[in-house]
């Protein structure tokens, strides 16, 4: 029965919100695009433009067209009874008569400047020839409507119509386009956070203390592979080697750290064969394990790295060892080469290497094998530890396979890489395998952005199983 998540707020990590941020960072361009191709969609789709036409009439005394009535108040009065005129019903069935229609698609508006006898005649319709014929109708059939009321008053025309050749509703698109943007834009960002605190993968070392099944043997800080244009420019990768100068200090001090607690516990149990896997692909194990063989190798330690990735092999690389006669474990396991001619010899006699240039089919018959065996016992009289890098568990069966050859395993964790129900999936399997499981590696972990790390990350094994 899967076990009910609860999300956690120290668990959630901004860095990897900030990483997921920019790498879709593309999906909310996108989605802010779509919105503004949205909005301007239906705009085109549902806008329907309008016209207006204008006129200004006066209230003057019939007869009298050039004064004004002596009282502004009677004036204005008067205006307004005029306007009421052109809001009618009766004006409008004169003007669609006029127009010989049996309506008119339009609306009369008139409105009254207040305090003075001026009237503002509107007129607004789907087409600039209808609104101009329905203004000019109006002016000409009000008198037919408001002579029964006013036999003293009459309209002057202050300003004629014209016709209008722009929309009157014109819209401000640009505006909503960008609203509709910004809020699909922020929208989409929202998503890809909520995504991000979802995904159920070690984002920090409190997440990784908290919800992963065994013990946490260190975390190695994250390392970059590319640091020159010239690297980043070629694609290559540099190992990350602590017998190299390039590697950092901080990345040196925390690997060695991490190597001693290895050795340790080893020693503690008279272990000499280790096994060293991950549960998905790219999250370091065979960095790992060079970095593992290479601390024993500085104390002095025989050790032999045997690559045991059948499928994707890379400790060659990591050691930047050409082809140089020698040849490879699958030649060894195939029956075409014997044990000297697959060891290949480190610096000052303690560091052996067993290496595989490319990936081979069947890689799980040929690790199963009693060749593979015998080499490993035989390996094991002259050496004093053997680590196995072999190929993640995800992908193959072959580091199961290999388990009852080692007497020990560490799963090697990537930071918000492998979901944690897998992981510890992983671990469930090793020790079903009946062979002792060390516990796990963190790796290429970062920092916490304004977070204070504790230095050498010595409160983590605090948290957990001593050895014993």
């Amino acid at each position: 029965m899967e076990e009910k998540r609860e999300i956690r707020l120290d668990e959630i990590s901004i860095r990897s919100i900030a990483v997921d941020l920019l790498k879709n960072a593309w999906v909310i361009v996108l989605a802010a695009l779509a919105a503004w191709f949205a909005v301007t969609g239906a705009d085109k789709l549902t806008y329907v433009p309008e016209y207006t036409a204008t006129a200004t009439l006066a209230v003057n005394a019939k007869g009298n067209t050039s004064s004004a009535y002596t009282s502004l108040s009677l004036t204005s009065q008067m205006a307004g009874v005029f306007s009421e005129v052109f809001d009618s019903s009766v004006l409008r069935e004169k003007i669609a008569e006029d127009l010989g229609q049996d309506s008119i698609e339009g609306t009369i508006i008139s409105s009254v400047i207040e305090e003075t006898n001026l009237v503002i005649l509107s007129v607004t319709s789907s087409t600039p020839r209808q609104t101009y014929l329905i203004i000019q109708s109006a002016l000409e059939n009000y008198g037919t409507v408001s002579d029964y009321l006013f036999s003293n008053a009459v309209l002057r025309i202050v300003q004629q119509p014209s016709v209008p050749y722009s929309p009157s509703n014109i819209r401000n698109i640009q505006r909503i386009q960008k609203l509709g943007m910004l809020g699909v834009g922020c929208a989409a960002a929202a998503v890809i956070v909520l995504l991000s605190v979802l995904r159920f993968t070690v984002k920090n070392k409190t997440a990784a203390e908290r919800n992963l099944d065994g013990k946490l043997l260190g975390v190695i800080p994250y390392e970059r592979k590319r640091r020159t244009i010239r690297e980043i420019s070629r694609k290559k990768k540099r190992p990350l080697l602590l017998n190299t100068p390039l590697v950092s200090l901080s990345f040196s001090e925390h690997t060695r750290r991490v190597m001693t607690r290895i050795m340790h516990h080893m020693n503690h149990r008279n272990q000499k064969v280790i096994l060293i896997t991950s549960v998905a692909e790219n999250e370091g194990k065979s960095s790992i394990a060079a970095n593992l063989a290479l601390s024993l190798a500085e104390k002095g330690k025989r050790t032999l790295l045997v690559d045991a990735d059948l499928k994707k092999p890379a400790q060659y690389r990591i050691f930047d060892k050409p082809r140089t006669g020698k040849k490879w474990l699958s030649d060894y396991l195939s029956g075409k080469a014997g044990k000297n001619d697959i060891l290949v010899h480190g610096e000052k006699n303690r560091l052996f290497h067993i290496f595989q240039e490319s990936g081979v089919r069947g890689s799980g018959t040929l690790l199963d094998s009693d060749k593979m065996r015998s080499l490993i016992r035989a390996c094991r009289k002259n050496t004093d530890y053997i680590i196995l890098d072999t190929a993640p568990m995800a992908l193959s069966s072959d580091a199961e396979l290999m388990m009852t050859l080692a007497d020990t395993v560490i799963l090697v964790v990537r930071q918000d890489w492998t979901d944690i129900r897998a992981i510890n999936d992983a671990a469930d399997a090793i020790r079903a395998s009946g062979t002792e499981f060390a516990g796990f590696i963190l790796n290429a972990f970062q920092k916490e952005p304004f977070a204070q790390e504790n230095r050498g990350y010595g409160r983590y094994f605090h948290h957990h199983h001593t050895d014993s």
